[in-house]
């Protein structure tokens, strides 16, 4: 088991409305139909987004009911590292993601450098898919691929943050997930940044639902996944 100190732990004009998840002819009551669905975590950073990833991920506890995606703008072979380092040091699981591998509760899977991560749903289970498809904004991973991919998961409530990076990568993606489900939406506020680029970009797009300093973004994650 990891060890772990513990810690502190809307839209432009171009932007298609976005519909939320729920409405429509199910009898379930409200309540039912939250509790039924699958809870999912993505994060979107690039500069100053390791040291930003460690509060965030050692933050999160252990037993987590939710997976954790994670695309952190970085080469070959320093994602790898990242994952290690932050492993030994928080109480979820944090490993590289893997070609094919089943997506796990309480575990964070960041995206390998060089490779988009996307995730499909097969036989009821989440399942990672890495690709080399062209850059997206010079990004390889890119967060736009990843946001736009958990998009498509029907069945999940979605979770997405975007911390610290230079550019807008991102945004194109979280006008997909507000369109096609329930997802809610923070952006670590311009105090705590390092580079405030990515999280302006969303915010300025009216696409974020919560504004949160980099110490209080755990805390706004477990709640959305506990409601």
């Amino acid at each position: 088991m990891n060890t772990h100190r513990n810690q502190k732990r809307h839209v432009s004009p171009e932007t298609p409305v976005y519909h939320p998840a729920g409405e429509g002819p199910d009898q379930q009551p409200a309540s039912k139909r939250r509790s039924a669905r699958k809870k999912l975590v993505c994060i979107g950073t690039s500069t100053g987004g390791p040291r930003a990833l460690q509060t965030v991920l050692a933050s999160l506890p252990e037993g987590l009911p939710a997976p954790v995606l994670v695309v952190q703008h970085m080469p070959p072979g320093f994602t790898r590292q990242l994952a290690n380092r932050l492993n030994s040091i928080c109480r979820i699981t944090v490993k590289e993601a893997e070609d094919g591998e089943i997506v796990q509760k309480g575990t964070a899977y960041i995206a390998p450098g060089d490779f988009h991560m996307k995730v499909r749903e097969q036989a009821g289970q989440m399942v990672i898919q890495l690709e080399q498809s062209p850059t997206v904004s010079g990004h390889r991973p890119a967060v736009d691929q990843t946001f736009e991919s958990i998009s498509r998961l029907k069945h999940y409530d979605k979770v997405a943050v975007v911390m610290t990076g230079m550019g807008s990568d991102g945004t194109k993606g979280l006008i997909h997930l507000k369109n096609e489900g329930n997802v809610k939406v923070i952006a670590e506020s311009k105090e705590s940044c390092i580079v405030y680029g990515m999280p302006r970009s969303a915010i300025a797009a009216n696409l974020v639902d919560e504004i949160k300093h980099l110490n209080d973004i755990a805390d706004a994650i477990i709640d959305y996944i506990s409601d």
